[in-house]
């Protein structure tokens, strides 16, 4: 494999935490919204921020917000060339959801059980549990049967995309882990470029020794 080389495709004023995390690593990383520039990458990171276009899965706005369409097309095409391509793609809270999207599912626009998961001046704090069918997946290869995530989303996967199994989820249900059956593509609800030395720093690494599939 080629040394890794990490690309965050999202606006570079909300993306300073997941640079931060790929210094920590000592991973070289590239931060565009130009999809050309990302295919030279080996790794793509979906990161967190606003509400995914609710047309993209064919809703109206039902409760979404802080919503960037631009920056779902462009994070869209990445994320469909870097799949075309079966190289690795972790994505991070938005991510996750838009990953969903992307393979045929929806999301939930805005939770039942809000207050346990959205931001409100600070990250919540809540466990999630293993919940795949064995114990392969790399949610239980990193954290067996459970462990303490940071929270920051009011909306969450509905119904899931084709290809893709959820891994572990929170109390109340909802999905807080995923990833595709076939293709190296992973994803969490959960922001662990904010929690590096409480679980956050595995799961990047993880991602990280990951190699596409030839």
């Amino acid at each position: 494999m080629n040394s890794p080389l990490v690309a965050i495709v999202g606006r570079s004023k909300d993306t300073v935490n997941y640079e931060n995390a790929m210094r920590r690593l000592a991973i070289p990383y590239i931060t565009t919204l130009n999809v050309t520039e990302s295919e030279h990458a080996t790794h793509l990171i979906l990161p967190g921020g606003g509400d995914i276009t609710p047309a993209f899965y064919g809703q109206l706005n039902n409760g979404s917000r802080n919503i960037d369409t631009e920056l779902d097309i462009l994070q869209i095409q990445a994320f469909s060339s870097f799949m075309t391509r079966k190289k690795p793609v972790l994505g991070i809270c938005k991510g996750l959801q838009l990953i969903n999207i992307q393979l045929g599912g929806t999301v939930a626009q805005h939770i039942e059980n809000t207050a346990a998961h959205m931001w409100d001046g600070c990250d919540k704090q809540h466990y999630v549990y293993h919940s795949g069918v064995n114990r392969t997946d790399f949610f239980y290869q990193l954290y067996g049967t459970g462990t303490n995530v940071n929270s920051a989303h009011h909306q969450a996967v509905d119904r899931l995309g084709r290809g893709l199994i959820p891994v572990c989820r929170a109390g109340d249900g909802v999905m807080e882990g995923i990833m595709h059956t076939s293709l190296p593509i992973i994803a969490v609800q959960w922001h662990p470029e904010r929690i590096m030395d409480e679980g956050g720093e595995l799961l990047l690494a993880h991602f990280i020794g990951f190699t596409p599939i030839s």
